[in-house]
């Protein structure tokens, strides 16, 4: 059995609201509350007088006047987005419109499989396709102020353009979707993929951050204790995804309806989805065959 992941729901920021978190690190959330996204998206102000703004949500006008109105007198010298998703990297080009900051951190969105953009155009539906970044971060890259760093770790998997942003003077991590407190993170082809999932959560595990911010939802306070009870769960999740194949079902909405017992019909569609991903993962390891390319209609057994 896994560790059970600890999670933490208890998370109530009203939004629009600037809050204090430690001496670099202010949180304001945005006003898009769904089941994807929780109380809403967390946008961050790093610093103080010259800051940075990370990840300043959707397309929202009122939070984006609301942020820059409690940020009046100070400058906002860059803008980060940790990756391609409607409810984070949108409200950057209305940021920027309204300070001249530039916006940097992950690249244009992209999908680990292009090819589906014909074959399955409607599961890419949460890509923002219009985000044009003035600077592009990769790996060890950074972006500097007064005081502060903000350095890019190479996250893939929850998206394949996700990053997420060191913050070395409070030994901090802005985990964006990669890692959230309050649930597990969805992880949905075509722009995501289990393998480059896991073994991002990996890469973290090797890391000494003592907190992380998330797109969603308050801080993870034991890192490590929480990245290896995600991993357990994932790999307790594939576990019965394999056996209910062996058992022989065949389809994705099959294994959905018998590892996913009670859930909502709203949720149906995201389940389906990442069971495909873990079933991607899978064919691509050897473990399951199917004829064809794996999609998210095509029969599957064990190989």
């Amino acid at each position: 059995m896994s560790e059970p992941i600890p999670f933490d729901t208890t998370f109530d920021d009203p939004p629009g609201e600037l809050r204090a978190l430690s001496p670099l690190v202010r949180r304001m959330v945005a006003g898009n509350k769904s089941p994807f996204t929780f109380t809403g998206t967390c946008t961050y102000v790093v610093g103080r007088g010259d800051v940075a703004v990370i990840d300043p949500g959707p397309a929202d006008q009122r939070h984006i006047d609301t942020l820059a109105a409690a940020l009046a007198g100070e400058r906002v010298s860059a803008i980060v987005v940790t990756h391609t998703h409607r409810d984070h990297s949108p409200g950057a080009r209305l940021l920027s419109a309204l300070t001249g900051a530039p916006i940097v951190g992950c690249g244009p969105h992209v999908s680990f499989r292009p090819r589906w953009d014909e074959e399955a155009p409607g599961l890419d539906a949460a890509g923002d396709r219009e985000h044009a970044p003035a600077r592009i971060l990769a790996e060890g890259d950074s972006v500097e102020g007064d005081g502060w760093s903000l350095v890019a770790v190479d996250t893939p998997g929850h998206s394949a353009n996700h990053l997420a942003f060191a913050l070395p003077q409070e030994r901090a991590l802005f985990s964006g979707d990669h890692v959230m407190a309050w649930s597990t993170t969805i992880v949905a082809p075509p722009d995501g993929a289990m393998a480059p999932y896991m073994a991002s959560l990996q890469k973290l595990m090797d890391r000494d951050d003592v907190v992380y911010w998330p797109g969603h939802g308050g801080p993870v306070t034991q890192p490590n204790r929480f990245v290896r009870a995600l991993m357990g769960h994932r790999r307790q999740r594939e576990a019965s995804i394999l056996d209910r194949i062996k058992a022989g079902d065949e389809t994705i909405p099959a294994i959905v309806e018998r590892i996913y017992e009670g859930l909502s019909p709203a949720l149906r569609g995201a389940a389906a989805l990442s069971v495909f991903a873990h079933i991607e993962d899978l064919v691509g390891r050897g473990a399951v065959v199917c004829e064809g390319p794996p999609l998210l209609d095509t029969r599957y057994r064990a190989a």
